[in-house]
């Protein structure tokens, strides 16, 4: 199998589906609970509000990539708060940090579906798995910034999550592969008790309609237009959240 790097020519390389296994898994007991109890438990006694807009975006076919925006550790319980109940498959897999990935807190996140990635010079076998779980139409989690923002702005994305996409997409002809830009956003830098959060969710990025055979501009096409839609929809809470303090007050 051949990951697209900045050398790469205009070659549409297929990628070998038989692949090397990276320990990713979904505990049978543990993710339920887990779901269950930050549903109906931690997440909504911990924030104020939670506003959810864009659901309906959410493909319920096919192998799908969730994108969103990074802005707090928060952001790995909130985004399967707002998209997993709208998923025929609803185990999801996170592609997290190799320091996420220590001690007790790595025994946890290894059994609610993350595997490490080193986000500076990510491995050939990490890539190689998530391509695996595209082709078996899991929902993979990608923070395409690679970092947590604390400023708003959507920063420069890595190139990574349309390599990855491009490489599932080319192995397997009519895979199907989405990816959903998510903008996630806290009414404060630091969330603590109380902060309002809100959460939307773009329209659908089809990988298909980017594959013209030059992989490296299609993998930049696919990462620039994704950068367009996350900052839209940060920019639309830019706009809710001056509305807000615009609206005349009755008290």
């Amino acid at each position: 199998m051949e990951f697209y790097s900045s050398s790469d020519t205009c070659q549409h390389t297929p990628a070998n589906p038989q692949v090397d296994h990276t320990t990713s898994r979904v505990s049978p007991w543990l993710s339920p609970l887990a779901y269950l109890f930050g549903r109906h438990c931690l997440l909504p006694l911990f924030f104020g509000q939670i506003r959810i807009t864009g659901q309906k975006n959410i493909p319920t076919t096919g192998p799908v990539i969730l994108a969103p925006t990074h802005r707090a550790r928060w952001d790995a319980l909130l985004v399967p708060y707002a998209t997993v109940d709208c998923l025929t498959e609803q185990d999801l897999r996170f592609m997290v940090t190799i320091d996420e990935c220590q001690g007790l807190q790595g025994w946890f996140v290894r059994r609610l579906g993350g595997f490490p990635v080193n986000s500076k010079h990510p491995s050939i076998r990490t890539l190689r798995h998530g391509v695996e779980l595209l082709q078996q139409k899991k929902n993979l989690v990608i923070f395409p910034e690679g970092n947590i923002f604390r400023d708003g702005q959507v920063h420069q994305l890595k190139p990574g999550i349309a390599r990855l996409a491009l490489s599932a997409e080319s192995s397997h002809s009519g895979l199907g592969v989405k990816i959903i830009p998510i903008g996630i956003n806290y009414s404060q830098p630091y969330p603590n008790w109380g902060t309002d959060v809100s959460i939307h969710i773009g329209s659908p990025i089809r990988v298909t309609d980017y594959m013209s055979g030059c992989i490296k501009q299609d993998a930049k096409s696919i990462t620039a237009d994704l950068a367009k839609a996350l900052q839209q929809l940060s920019h639309q809470e830019t706009k809710i959240t001056e509305k807000r303090a615009n609206a005349p007050s009755f008290g």
